[in-house]
């Protein structure tokens, strides 16, 4: 197998060409539509389809099949065989965003090793950004002119000026309820976990909560930005500090998940745990 760094620039260049795909379809003008499907109760469109077959078919092209496998929203099974390196992509995060033109969308590909990630690509079209991690390299924001610079959170002194990113679509009423109990009251609305986690990562924001209600969070939404989040210096657990696990099998990220700069996330995990214990 390749070392990560070589795998890391075939990562970024495919993170880039998909990009370009994305934005080609985003900023269509004329009578080509994006002729959006649901699965599942989730919008799908064929610049879903498109961008995930360019992907996979890259990075086959590039690595082959036999030491990897490849978990995508688009042509994921539950008849997958578990291998110990697996690709988990996001050909298209924040699909209601790309259809409402918010321009809050994402690419996110990460690679697994057993349960955790270890290396990680978010693109965000409209930001003309690219972000990247190697486990324990330190995490990275490149730009379309191939300026690269270091991502580090925040710091900031109170818990009281912490800034919480919240969805603009996936939202239910146990999670506003919980949000209007956090000591941190500064609230922005993002769509797509890859735009939350670089707002966060850029320091415009500090916290994120995700709350499974009757369908969860799934691994290729949160893979690819939790490695950036926490190798620019942050946090991203379950509310009881477990870490998250990847290509276990079952992709639903059950339970509560918190995002954070890291700085209280200790007190913010048990705050919420608190909230939801004692509401009825």
């Amino acid at each position: 197998m390749k070392d990560l760094q070589e795998i890391l620039t075939v990562a970024r260049s495919i993170g880039w060409e998909a990009a370009d795909i994305l934005r080609s379809y985003y900023h269509q003008t004329g009578d080509r539509n994006l002729e959006v499907q649901y699965k599942q109760n989730e919008p799908v469109t064929v610049a879903d389809v498109a961008v995930n077959h360019y992907i996979l078919e890259k990075l086959q092209a590039a690595l082959g099949t036999e030491d990897f496998a490849y978990i995508s929203e688009e042509t994921y099974t539950t008849e997958q065989a578990k291998q110990e390196w697996a690709w988990i992509i996001d050909p298209l995060d924040g699909t209601r965003d790309f259809i409402e033109k918010t321009g809050e969308y994402a690419i996110h590909i990460a690679l697994v090793k057993e349960t955790r990630p270890v290396l990680a690509v978010v693109a965000v079209p409209e930001l003309e950004k690219l972000y990247y991690a190697i486990k324990d390299s330190g995490a990275f924001a490149e730009t379309r002119d191939g300026q690269t610079l270091p991502l580090q959170v925040s710091s900031r002194e109170r818990l009281e000026d912490l800034t919480v990113v919240v969805s603009r679509s996936h939202r239910n009423e146990k999670l506003d309820y919980l949000l209007q109990q956090l000591p941190c009251q500064n609230q922005k609305a993002v769509g797509s976990v890859g735009c939350k986690i670089a707002t966060i990562v850029e320091q415009r924001a500090d916290v994120y909560i995700s709350l499974s209600g009757k369908s969860a969070p799934k691994d290729w939404d949160i893979a690819a930005p939790e490695l950036i989040l926490t190798e620019a210096g942050g946090k991203y657990t379950h509310f009881d500090g477990s870490p998250l696990q990847y290509n276990t099998g079952d992709v639903n990220q059950w339970g509560g998940l918190l995002a954070s700069n890291g700085q209280y996330h200790e007190i913010l995990c048990q705050d919420a745990e608190k909230v939801l214990s004692e509401r009825v």
